[in-house]
């Protein structure tokens, strides 16, 4: 039986990742170190609490003694890293945040890793071979893009904000890491995800909670701003095969090859609304445009060839089908 941390599991990704990952494999236990900010949520893990091979610490990434603590109490034998702060308008506003969690935290978590596993560069304890740091980025390390390229993982890094500055000083760090002390890292960056548990705050939720309260629908600047979007499952799928079978010091891009302007977006969710939740008037009347967010990229859209190639991976749901399924998961929560 392994034991491996997982932080950050009450947010949204990792809150789908434990479930599916514990239900796969039967030689894992999970403990996940979450601080519960904002955007963690035990209610988000309500199906897995009483899991006996699931256990969780509320503490801090950036607390080292902690860290060490839960290494050596549970013996970890590998992490998977989702712990961040990720709203970029929060970053905005408090940037001191996303620097001190996205950047030390990650820091902390990786020296820890490698002094408990290794006995000096490139050369690991026997009890600790083959012990895998896997980090989770983002996309928007890359910047903004053009009309017509896609972002891979040979593209040079263009944060625009501080929430994308910090977690490409992170992967920065985790790189670092594998070329100085031969730490066997991976590291995945993904395009937006969606689906069940996200945030309330963050743009589809935003769309289905608004929508319901007949309140109006906000949409930045001219609502032309691209994503490309994945479900989450997709992603979890894809880290599952990353930790598992990625090779080391390698970065693998993961997208849902489902690029979609905010418009698009919240047109395709007020005709479900229309038809499972009809009102007089369509929930369309309630989009409303207000002022662009400070630094907001233009395109972001993910080349996941190299994943698709090497490991296999493909997405199961289109967006068609995971916006379905992500709307009737928020009906029952709204």
């Amino acid at each position: 039986m392994k034991s491996i941390l997982v932080t950050g599991c009450a947010g949204f990704i990792g809150s789908n990742f434990v479930p599916y990952f514990l239900k796969k494999y039967k030689d894992y236990n999970i403990i996940n170190l979450d601080l519960l900010t904002y955007a963690g949520d035990l209610r988000n893990l309500k199906e897995i609490e009483n899991h006996p091979r699931y256990k969780f610490i509320k503490g801090d990434i950036c607390n080292g003694e902690l860290v060490e603590f839960i290494f050596t109490e549970y013996n970890i034998q590998g992490v998977i890293h989702f712990a961040a702060e990720s709203h970029v308008d929060n970053s905005i506003k408090n940037p001191g945040v996303f620097i001190e969690t996205n950047v030390n935290g990650t820091f902390t978590l990786l020296d820890v890793a490698q002094k408990h596993w290794m006995e000096k560069p490139f050369s690991y304890k026997k009890a600790y071979q083959g012990c895998r740091f896997h980090h989770i980025s983002t996309d928007e390390v890359y910047g903004t893009l053009n009309e017509t390229d896609l972002f891979t993982e040979e593209t040079p890094y263009a944060p625009n904000s501080p929430y994308s500055a910090s977690k490409a000083s992170s992967d920065m760090i985790v790189r670092s890491y594998q070329e100085t002390y031969g730490l066997n890292t991976v590291i995945t960056n993904c395009s937006n995800n969606y689906g069940p548990k996200q945030h309330d705050e963050k743009l589809i939720p935003t769309i289905i909670r608004k929508a319901l309260a007949n309140e109006p629908i906000p949409i930045y600047g001219d609502g032309k701003n691209i994503r490309d979007w994945l479900y989450v499952l997709d992603h979890c799928k894809g880290i599952d095969l990353v930790y598992h079978t990625g090779k080391e010091a390698n970065v693998y891009n993961i997208g849902g090859r489902n690029e979609r302007t905010n418009l698009q977006i919240v047109d395709s969710i007020c005709t479900i609304l229309d038809e499972k939740v009809p009102q007089e008037k369509s929930y369309k009347e309630l989009i409303t445009f207000v002022e662009d967010r400070a630094g907001h990229d233009r395109r972001y859209a993910i080349d996941a060839t190299k994943l698709e190639n090497e490991l296999g991976w493909l997405a199961d749901e289109d967006f068609d089908s995971g916006i379905v399924k992500t709307i009737e998961w928020y009906l029952r929560k709204y």
